[in-house]
């Protein structure tokens, strides 16, 4: 179990730095997906739910966090 949440956080990490040629919208979105994965996923395993479902959820959450943070960035 602890070799699969590291092989998703270095996924995570990995997109993460490939966002050089994105606009900032799309760089937050990302980010906030990746980082959601990857906080539900490691949720998941502590707490012996299912690391996919956990996964998904995060990256929903995190993209939705992202976008936000993105709308209240730009009305500054």
């Amino acid at each position: 179990m602890n070799n699969r949440m590291l092989v998703v956080l270095i996924v995570a990490l990995g997109i993460t730095t490939a966002c050089a040629n994105m606009s900032t919208t799309q760089q937050r979105a990302l980010s906030g997906g990746a980082i959601g994965a990857a906080a539900g996923t490691a949720g998941a395993l502590i707490f012996n739910g299912n690391p996919v479902w956990g996964a998904v959820g995060g990256a929903a959450v995190g993209t939705a966090a992202g976008l936000i943070y993105d709308n209240s960035q730009k009305k500054k």
